[in-house]
């Protein structure tokens, strides 16, 4: 996975891949010194959000569209986006997508088919094993712009039950990607450690020793080097401490004996307990990733296909979200009502952006040439669902980061449109091109109109 043009060897055969570095940067007219390629990042949450529909308010979307502010976003404080406004100048939302397909007997498997694919569902096979029929636009991404075999970086932070598990990346037609659940694994295939002797692997998950003691010679020669500009001090010293703090977060948060606990109760337990905080690595490693140029994708799923985690509301664990998103204390159409089941879902949405925000803060943790890492990307929190009916009509999708000038941040716009023409959006904006050398205008099944969403492009 090691693919930066510039890693750092230690003992052992342990290499750790650098950030972008304004002083080794070749000198090019069309951008600036230490800049980073664009990028982009997929977070998916699913069973839709809590929007308008029938007798129930609006309780996501800002109240009006049109410019985004901090202050704009603070008056709508009760909506669920207000956890984004910190970020409301960098901040696309798009409301208004739609899914051009139907579901082969499944909302859920047929919107995860869909989502990152713009792609027809499977008729064989069908229902909650269906599959999409087409690559999602990570893999797009990925095989275009990063070096050859590079994959994208697939993550996955919650349980999984067999129902419906991973939905989101596509290497092509039925080609459903595998997702890494562990944290420790991900920063493991990350910084090079993947093939490491035993004795290394378990001393790094021991917290004996750090990746940076075992390139401590080379670091320090780095560091020590007179040609290294004051920002490149500084953004290697920002790195080498987020690598710290990634490994003191995993052993941390789950240690050994807390999770022998939890498995002697149930096997559960720990994914409803832990989603969040495993969420939030994922996050951390994803947002290395991107520093160190790993990859230029990078997707992460929030929650199993029909997400059945048990959230905690106000100190109570509550239903499964999935129970929760219909309204109804089944996994059907029919069973008792949840009471307050629309605030639930409301409280749940806050959650995702919470950890949508986490992502926001660690790539603006990172400041390049000109800007933060976030400016040079985009990130995306996108779902599978429209709303409590589990529709493919208002398919919410946000995003953040403008991907180095390319689109127009600070704007709440409402579209009708499929979602290949947001997909072709993202992709044009971190540099994928059509058949024809021109922005990547044609992602999606052939049967869909092609083009972008003018209004967000800069």
């Amino acid at each position: 996975m090691i693919t930066r043009r510039r890693v750092l060897r230690g003992l052992f055969g342990v290499t750790v891949a650098l950030p972008f570095l304004e002083t080794f940067a070749p000198r090019r007219a069309a951008a600036g010194t230490g800049d980073a390629p664009p990028f982009a990042i997929f977070m998916r949450q699913a069973n839709g959000v809590a929007q308008e529909v029938d007798d129930e308010p609006e309780m996501f979307w800002p109240s009006e569209t049109g410019p985004l502010t901090a202050e704009s976003m603070e008056r709508d404080s009760d909506r669920a986006v207000s956890e984004l406004k910190d970020y409301a100048s960098k901040l696309i939302m798009v409301r208004g997508i739609s899914f051009a397909f139907k579901a082969n007997g499944c909302g859920h498997s047929g919107g995860g088919n869909q989502c990152l694919t713009a792609a027809r569902v499977s008729d064989d096979p069908s229902g909650n094993e269906s599959l999409a029929m087409g690559e999602s636009i990570d893999n797009r991404i990925a095989t275009e712009l990063n070096p050859a075999g590079v994959e994208p970086l697939t993550l996955y932070a919650g349980r999984m039950v067999g129902y419906i598990n991973e939905v989101l990346s596509y290497r092509g037609p039925k080609q459903l990607r595998a997702a890494e659940r562990d944290p420790f694994n991900a920063y493991k295939k990350l910084f090079g450690l993947a093939d490491a002797d035993d004795g290394v692997a378990q001393s790094l998950a021991e917290r004996r020793t750090s990746v940076n003691d075992l390139v401590r010679a080379e670091m320090q020669s780095l560091m020590g080097r007179k040609d290294l500009s004051k920002s490149d001090r500084e953004r290697l010293q920002l790195h080498f401490d987020s690598i710290r703090d990634l490994e003191v977060a995993l052993a941390c948060k789950l240690p050994q004996e807390r999770v022998a606990e939890m498995e002697a109760i149930s096997p559960d337990v720990r994914s409803h307990d832990n989603v969040e905080t495993i969420a939030r690595m994922q996050m951390d490693i994803i947002a290395l990733a991107m520093a160190c140029g790993v990859t230029r994708a990078a997707t992460l799923q929030v929650g199993d296909g029909n997400d059945g985690t048990e959230y905690t509301i106000h100190g109570a664990r509550q239903k499964s979200f999935h129970k929760i998103s219909h309204r109804i204390d089944g996994d059907g159409s029919e069973g008792p009502p949840i009471e307050g089941a629309q605030e639930l879902h409301h409280q749940i949405d806050r959650i995702h952006g919470r950890i949508f925000k986490h992502l926001l803060d660690r790539l603006s943790s990172y400041e390049l040439g000109s800007g933060t890492l976030l400016d040079h990307g985009v990130a995306v929190w996108l779902n599978d669902n429209a709303d409590k009916y589990h529709s493919f009509r208002r398919v919410p999708y946000i995003l953040a980061g403008g991907a180095a000038g390319y689109l127009k941040t600070g704007q709440f716009v409402d579209v009708k449109v499929a979602n290949n023409k947001l997909l072709n959006t993202i992709g044009a904006a971190v540099g994928c091109t059509n058949g024809q050398g021109g922005p990547l205008d044609t992602f999606g099944d052939e049967s869909l109109e092609g083009g972008l969403i003018d209004p967000i492009i800069a």
